[in-house]
């Protein structure tokens, strides 16, 4: 092994340390949850990737083992 492997050793054991809560009360559970809650960054964004695959499949419906009839 390496110093490279060891470089935490000194605090890998210390226990987490708990900020002061006066000082940096914690999220409530409701708002952490909606961080993380998707959203559309890009609104319509959907519709042009679906209108550009189904064009795709019109344009080369042999790749897809499907022919342009049964694409309508």
């Amino acid at each position: 092994m390496n110093d490279f492997d060891h470089r935490y050793d000194d605090i890998i054991e210390l226990p987490h340390p708990d900020p002061d809560p006066r000082r940096h009360p914690r999220m409530p559970i409701a708002d952490r949850a909606a961080q993380f809650a998707p959203f559309a960054a890009l609104t319509g964004f959907d519709g042009v990737i679906d209108d550009t695959a189904d064009r795709h499949v019109a344009d080369q419906p042999e790749m897809y083992g499907e022919d342009e009839d049964s694409l309508q």
